[in-house]
């Protein structure tokens, strides 16, 4: 159904609105004179909140703040009433640490994306959804890709190798996507669009906020890499492009399906480089890739890195296909930039201490 010119004027609900993400969307929501109705947790936690209200106060558009949780059956129909326009983009973010991963990640973001769904199933006013997905629900592992014979994925693909088991925070994504489209299926009122983003970077709106992304660029400058990184793929994109992916999803007429969001693929030594040239001096980038049987006997010793997923992704290839994007109207800017403004907002945010 497209987005007519009423649907532009209605106010527009971001779900998750503390988020990397969402926080972006709504900024430039505001900048462009949108009302918007952002759910969080806890409206009055102030670390979750007071960047948006910082927002508000410099955009020319409302900011509305509501209670919401995931897995609390009707808590977003206050908040959904009166918008055209729907961008759910809560879902958990964890990646270790948990003990069992389908209460942790799986089951809030399947049933809470239901949740956010069937509400929107009774409110009469929506006639999009954007749904923030993930490049997880495409591919599960790098080794996924060799099954193609084009070399390449697309919006077309679906992860299948992931589980409860293997790759949970992956199987998460794609479980919830997939019922996204099975609830957007069994009605014609609204249509929906998702947004699939490789590995996330650049600046976020707010301090002290944690990420892989954050996690990847720290131990690329605490010294921890310093005798040599995985070779290992990654998709990058900008956190800003992400966002703006959403708002033209959101008011394109001819919007439809699914999005990659990927500006590019990087090695973990390609990041490394990247740095160097504006940080070289200062930090113990790494400068060489570990070959894979030091990773194989080591990396387990690191962090949440298991010899099954070496096995799956090291040393092996990965590509996607962003045309869609592009056609859609998202302007990828140079990986340069967002890598170098990301790095020093990990400093600023005295995340890194200088070394000699």
């Amino acid at each position: 159904m497209p987005v007519d010119n009423e649907t532009k004027t209605r106010p527009v609900l971001v779900t998750g609105a503390s988020g990397y993400i969402a926080g972006w969307i709504i900024n430039y929501l505001l900048e462009a004179g949108f009302t918007v109705h952002a759910t969080v947790r806890d409206p009055s936690k102030q670390a979750s909140v007071a960047h948006l209200l910082k927002m508000a106060e410099k955009g020319i558009g409302t900011l509305k703040l509501f209670k919401a949780d995931l897995l609390t059956q009707g808590s977003f129909s206050e908040a959904m009433q009166g918008c055209g326009v729907v961008m759910h983009t809560a879902s958990p973010f964890v990646l270790d640490g948990f003990i069992d991963a389908n209460e942790a990640l799986v089951r809030p973001a399947v049933e809470g994306t239901a949740n956010v769904l069937n509400t929107v199933n009774e409110c009469a006013s929506v006639t999009r959804v954007v749904l923030t997905s993930s490049v997880a629900a495409i591919y599960g592992d790098n080794k996924d890709i060799l099954a193609l014979p084009s070399g390449v994925f697309t919006e077309e693909h679906w992860n299948t190798t992931s589980s409860v088991n293997h790759n949970p925070y992956q199987y998460s994504k794609v479980a919830a996507e997939r019922e996204a489209w099975r609830i957007q299926g069994q009605q014609s009122r609204w249509d929906m669009v998702t947004i699939n983003p490789s590995m996330v970077f650049g600046p976020s709106l707010t301090s002290g906020s944690q990420s892989a992304s954050i996690d990847t660029l720290v131990q690329m400058g605490d010294g921890r890499l310093r005798t040599g990184v995985p070779k290992l793929l990654l998709g990058v994109v900008d956190v800003r492009e992400v966002a703006q992916a959403h708002l033209l999803a959101a008011f394109s007429p001819t919007a439809k399906g699914r999005y990659i969001l990927s500006a590019d693929e990087l090695s973990m030594l390609n990041i490394a480089k990247i740095l160097r040239t504006k940080y070289g001096s200062f930090y113990p980038f790494p400068r060489m890739e570990a070959p894979t049987f030091i990773v194989w006997a080591f990396g387990p010793l690191m962090g949440p890195i298991t010899r099954d997923f070496i096995r799956r992704n090291v040393g092996l290839p990965l590509k996607f296909d962003n045309r869609r994007s592009r056609e859609l109207g998202v302007q990828y800017r140079p990986v340069e930039q967002t890598f170098i403004e990301h790095f020093q907002q990990v400093i600023d945010d005295g995340l890194l201490k200088k070394k000699k």
